[in-house]
C-alpha cells in the first residue's frame, strides 16, 4: 500500500542528486517544490512532484492542508540512555558553581555513572523508552545513543545493550556510539592512565564481540581525556572497526578537534572553543563539525562560532545533546530556534543542519536526511506557515501536525 501526501504547501529540501552534505553558502538555498505531492511505498520515498497526484485505489492518503513536509530530524548526539536525572546540579549552576566544579564534587557524569551501576538493564530500558517516544512525536526519525554512564566493564555493555534493544523496538533509526571514555572513575582518579588501559583492552574488544557500536567516541577536553591519552583510544577501537566521534573544545583549546581530524572521525561535536587553526583543519577533511546550542544555553557557556564555521565554507550540524545533566532535552525544534537566535544561523541553514548534515555525522546520510526517491520515508508535517523560518522563529510552540516513521504515521 502507498502512503500518499498531498496539498503540500512545500516540500523540502528536494534533490535531484543526492548529496553527502550541505556546506558553506549552499546551506542557506535548500531546494524546494510548492504545491507538492509526495508518495512513499514499502518505508521508502517512492516519488514525489508538483500539482495534482495520481491516486490508487488502496492509497492511504493525507492531506497536508498547506502545511510543510520535511524529513524527520536527524539528532546525531545524545546520552538518552540514563537512570535517574540530576536537577540538583541545576540548583547548584544557578548558585555559581561550574561544570568542572560540580564534577570535581562527585556531580556530573560520576553522579549519572552511580545511578546507572545500580540499575538493571530492563530498569533502564523502562527509563529509556518514553524519551525515545517523547522525541519521535517531536519528529526525531534517527538519533545517535551514546554510552558513557557506565565506566566499567559491565555496566558500559549494559547500556549499550540497551541502545540495541531500543534499535530494535522502536520504528526510529538508531546508531550506537561505545564512550567508555566520558569521565574518569573515582578508583582511576590517581592512575588515568590505568583506566585508559581498562577502555583499550577490555571494554574495546567487548563491545566488538557483540557488535554492540557503531562508532567510538572520548571526551578529549581539559580536565578529561588529553590529546595522548585519546590517541591510544582511537587507534585501539580502528583495530576493531570502530570509526571515531569527539568530544572537542566544549571547555578549552583541546586539540580535540585536530587529533578528531588525525584519525578521520565522523564528527566532532560541542566546538564552543574553535579558532583559525581548528578551522583550518577542518577544512582538510571530511569530519563534520557538529554543535551542541542546547547545552551552552542550559550551562550559560559560550555559543560555538557557526557564522565563522559556515562562512569558511564548512558544514555545520546540530544536535540537541539530550543528557540529564547538561542539556534535558531532545526537542530539535528548539534546537533549531537556538541556530538562529544564539547561534545567527539562517533559517534554510538551521533545516540543513538538522537534516542531512546531522545524518551525514551519523553515517546514514544516503538513507536519511533529504527529499530523495529510495530514502526513507520519516517524514514531518508541519502546521500551516508562511515559511520555513517561522518554524524556529516561532519559538516554544510545536508547529509538528503528523510525524512519519519509514511510511507509517505514529
Amino acid at each position: 500500500m502507498r502512503l500518499v501526501i498531498k496539498n503540500i504547501g512545500r516540500l523540502l529540501p528536494v534533490e535531484d542528486t543526492p548529496r553527502k552534505w550541505v556546506a558553506g553558502k549552499e546551506m542557506s538555498t535548500p531546494a524546494g517544490l510548492e504545491d507538492a505531492w509526495l508518495i512513499a511505498k514499502d518505508g521508502k520515498i517512492d516519488s514525489f512532484g508538483r500539482g495534482e497526484v495520481n491516486l490508487m485505489d488502496g492509497d492511504e492518503v493525507l492531506d497536508a492542508k498547506g502545511g510543510f513536509v520535511i524529513p524527520a530530524f536527524c539528532d546525531s548526539h545524545t546520552h538518552l540512555v540514563y537512570a535517574g536525572s540530576r536537577e540538583k546540579e541545576y540548583e547548584d549552576k544557578i548558585r555559581g558553581l561550574s561544570y568542572e566544579e560540580i564534577a570535581r564534587r562527585g556531580g556530573g557524569i560520576l553522579n549519572s555513572a552511580r545511578l546507572l551501576q545500580n540499575t538493571s538493564e530492563q530498569d533502564l530500558f523502562e527509563q529509556s523508552a518514553p524519551r525515545v517516544r517523547e522525541i519521535m512525536q517531536m519528529g526525531t526519525g534517527a538519533v545517535e545513543i551514546k554510552s558513557g554512564y557506565g565506566l566499567t566493564v559491565k555496566d558500559e555493555i549494559k547500556m549499550l545493550r540497551v541502545i540495541r534493544r531500543i534499535g530494535e523496538t522502536f520504528p526510529l533509526t538508531v546508531v550506537s556510539t561505545f564512550l567508555g571514555a566520558h569521565a574518569f572513575p573515582e578508583g582511576y582518579k590517581s592512575d588515568p592512565d590505568g583506566y585508559v588501559d581498562l577502555v583499550i583492552k577490555e571494554m574495546i574488544p567487548a563491545v566488538a564481540a557483540e557488535k554492540l557500536a557503531d562508532y567510538v567516541d572520548v571526551f578529549c577536553d581539559k580536565g578529561f581525556f588529553t590529546v595522548s591519552q585519546t590517541g591510544r583510544i582511537l587507534a585501539a577501537a580502528a583495530e576493531k572497526g570502530l570509526v571515531p566521534k569527539i568530544h572537542a573544545n566544549e571547555l578549552a583549546f583541546s586539540g580535540g578537534i585536530q587529533t578528531g581530524m588525525k584519525f578521520g572521525a565522523r564528527s566532532v561535536d560541542h566546538l564552543e572553543f574553535t579558532g583559525e587553526d581548528e578551522i583550518i583543519a577542518l577544512k582538510e577533511g571530511e569530519t563534520m563539525p557538529t554543535l551542541l546550542p542546547g547545552t551552552s544555553f542550559f550551562l550559560g557557556m559560550p555559543n560555538a562560532p557557526a557564522r565563522k564555521l559556515i562562512d569558511s565554507g564548512l558544514p555545520v550540524a546540530l544536535a540537541s545533546d539530550f543528557n540529564p545533566g547538561s542539556s534535558p532535552s531532545g526537542n530539535m525544534e528548539f534546537i533549531m530556534s537556538l541556530g538562529i537566535i544564539k547561534l545567527r544561523m539562517l533559517p534554510n541553514e538551521v533545516l540543513h543542519a538538522v537534516t542531512l548534515n546531522g545524518a551525514y555525522a551519523m553515517g546514514i546520510e544516503k538513507t536519511h536526511g533529504s527529499i530523495y526517491p529510495g530514502k526513507t520515508a520519516s517524514l514531518i508535517i508541519t502546521k500551516p506557515m508562511p515559511g520555513i523560518g517561522y518554524m524556529p522563529y516561532y519559538y516554544g510552540a510545536s508547529l509538528i501536525d503528523k510525524v512519519i516513521m519509514s511510511g507509517k504515521i505514529i
